[in-house]
């Protein structure tokens, strides 16, 4: 976590921040006034895992989020109220099929209903089981974007007597937990259902099935094993675990979690579990909701429909730092997760990671650069008009292949720089570079210019022959504006400011401009796309579009 000491303009403006995390913070400092031992004990986060399969995106977006709370809190006690961060793997969960992705499927079919932590690892190496592998993977995924927190395995807990206590709780209120699940059970469902989940003694499998007897005083419940035998186990030491809707309020009561943020899909049985903590001793905790992703359909993403957007896919065309952005915006509102959200979660990263130094305090707090850098954003940027857009745009009309192309335009414009210099923008090159070649060029489109495009493309390469090679972005943006009124077809004259004599401009001389000569229907402010470019590279790409080269370049016209 990062220091609590906050700057005096900042600390004076902690009230009226505004970013959810600060809300959600406030919320958790209420409850901690309000339950036992207050100020004086250690808050706990905590975050849920399911390794049936390996960290993705979800995962990342629930610690990132959980995270940014945390260090809220932290400021918003000072540092004088310890806090703790615990990921939660739901390891002793039965094995109910085998993933699509593991290296031999059929050798994993006699495994199934075993525990995670039992099942044997079909990844190799050192690991034991394929719990025990994914665990691993998570907290490597973790590690990797220096996320503070502590690892916990539900094997662990159960078998080591953590839980035992809760436990035999559970077992004497027995019929209270019942009394909350029964109702939200169908009449089949609700004949065999038990919150107790016994490990079989001769199959080691997780068993959905009735207890025949709970016995309170000795902390047992009888079942039928697998072979018909009646068995009677412990409720401690691992002999059985719970049904995960019961094992979340249960978890909830034994640790003493006092926040916890979860995916919508969890909302409707956020009751049952805050009831069964309850039943079991302990005080629900602070819920945050947030909202699935969808993919570029509308329709909720699903692992095993592969419609989503994978963390390493995220990574490899832009910084974690764009994700964690993604992750802050609108968590409670359902949002697109696909391939063409990147590029505007990188530019509008930059955008408030420069605005942030001009920014004075509530406006700080609320950037949300300074929650993604825990209080702390660096102070290193990209030269001002550069954009991802506008880097796609140079890869684009350069052919580029390599991120060293591009610095050869960069340094043109901007001689002083350098990737030492420039640490962030040399990433954001070979990011550019990879997206483009994946994303952008395959849907490359350039058409060719009617007679009026004609003669604007004709009147905008002479125009920029008199303009000097230096000349800054916001004087090419002038000369673009300058020959797009003088043709009737883009002229606006209901734009602001615009009369008879100096009408405004429309998109529609921008977009053909874009369609022509980068074959696509939008892009970064044209100028700044010049001035980067160079003109006479520009005046050349403007003379290969009125001889049809471009089109006769595309893929699909080759």
């Amino acid at each position: 976590m990062s220091e609590t000491a906050l700057e005096p303009a900042l600390t004076e403006a902690l009230g009226d921040a505004k970013a959810w995390p600060f809300e959600e913070a406030r919320r958790l400092i209420a409850r901690v006034e309000k339950t036992k031992g207050g100020a004086d004990r250690t808050v706990l986060f905590e975050t849920g895992y399911g390794p049936s399969g390996l960290p993705h995106i979800g995962t990342f977006g629930e610690v990132a989020r959980t995270t940014m709370v945390r260090h809220a809190f932290t400021i918003l006690t000072e540092g004088k109220i310890k806090t703790r961060l615990l990921c939660f793997s739901d390891d002793m969960d039965g094995m109910r099929k085998v993933p699509d992705n593991v290296p031999d499927r059929a050798a994993l079919e006699p495994y199934l209903q075993l525990p995670l932590t039992s099942v044997p690892n079909p990844f190799g190496g050192d690991y034991k089981s394929f719990g025990d592998h994914n665990n691993a993977m998570l907290r490597r995924f973790l590690d990797t974007f220096g996320f503070e927190y502590e690892f916990a395995s539900a094997t662990e807990y159960y078998k080591s007597g953590r839980f035992d206590e809760v436990l035999l709780r559970a077992a004497e209120r027995y019929d209270d937990i019942m009394a909350v699940m029964l109702p939200t059970l169908g009449a089949e469902r609700r004949e065999t259902y038990s919150p107790f989940l016994p490990i079989s003694p001769t199959s080691g499998r997780v068993l959905y099935v009735p207890m025949k007897n709970v016995d309170a005083k000795a902390g047992t419940v009888t079942f039928a094993d697998e072979d018909g035998r009646d068995v009677t186990v412990p409720v401690t030491g691992g002999n059985v675990k719970l049904q995960w809707k019961p094992d979340f309020g249960m978890r909830w009561a034994a640790l003493g979690v006092d926040f916890e943020m979860f995916g919508k899909d969890h909302q409707t049985n956020a009751p049952i579990y805050d009831k069964i903590c309850k039943i079991l001793g302990g005080v629900a905790p602070e819920h945050y909701v947030y909202e699935l992703f969808l993919d570029d359909k509308g329709e909720k993403i699903s692992k095993s429909k592969g419609n989503g957007l994978t963390i390493d896919e995220w990574l490899t065309y832009a910084s974690p730092e764009s994700l964690a952005l993604f992750m802050f915006q609108k968590p409670r509102t359902a949002k697109r997760l696909y391939f063409d959200v990147i590029p505007r979660a990188v530019d509008e990263y930059l955008q408030l990671l420069a605005a942030y130094p001009r920014q004075e305090g509530k406006a700080r707090l609320d950037n949300a650069v300074w929650h993604i850098h825990n209080g702390n954003p660096p102070s290193h940027t990209v030269p001002a008009g550069v954009t991802f857009a506008l880097l796609l745009n140079l890869v684009a009309a350069s052919n580029a292949d390599d991120k060293a192309v591009l610095w050869g335009f960069i340094r043109r414009h901007l001689p002083e720089a350098s990737p030492e210099a420039y640490p962030l923008l040399d990433e954001l090159a070979g990011y550019a570079v990879r997206y483009y070649a994946d994303f952008v060029k395959p849907k490359k489109r350039h058409r060719a210019p009617d007679d009026v495009e004609r003669g604007a493309l004709e009147a905008l390469s002479d125009a920029l022959a008199k303009v000097p090679a230096e000349a800054p972005a916001e004087d090419l943006q002038t000369v673009l504006y300058d020959v797009g009124r003088t043709i009737p077809r883009y002229q606006d004259l209901n734009a602001k400011g615009a009369t008879p004599e100096k009408p405004g401009v429309s998109n529609a001389w921008f977009n053909s401009i874009y369609e022509i000569l980068l074959g696509e229907s939008k892009g970064p402010r044209f100028g700044s796309f010049i001035a980067l470019y160079g003109i006479e590279e520009t005046r050349a790409l403007i003379e290969a579009a009125l001889k049809g080269e471009l089109v006769s370049a595309d893929p699909a016209e080759a």
